[in-house]
């Protein structure tokens, strides 16, 4: 169950690239930023419950600023 999981929150991550770099999304819009925060969250939870310190780093952070950035987006709307 766990491999689904981080399998999910991985697709989330990389959709959100692939559609950022083929043009269909920007990167500072509220879709990609919620794509990244969602998947990035999965994978930071996975992270913890797994005990993998430097991928809580990594996806922690990625959450993070995620999190920050759609706050910005949507403040400025």
């Amino acid at each position: 169950m766990n491999q689904l999981i981080q399998v999910v929150g991985s697709l989330l991550v990389l959709a959100g690239f692939a559609l950022a770099q083929t043009g269909v999304l920007e990167q500072r819009s509220a879709r990609y930023l919620i794509l990244n925060l969602t998947g990035s969250a999965i994978l930071a939870v996975q992270a913890v419950l797994l005990r993998q310190w430097g991928f809580l780093l990594l996806e922690g952070v990625w959450a993070v600023v995620s999190a920050l950035s759609l706050a910005r987006v949507r403040r400025s709307r």
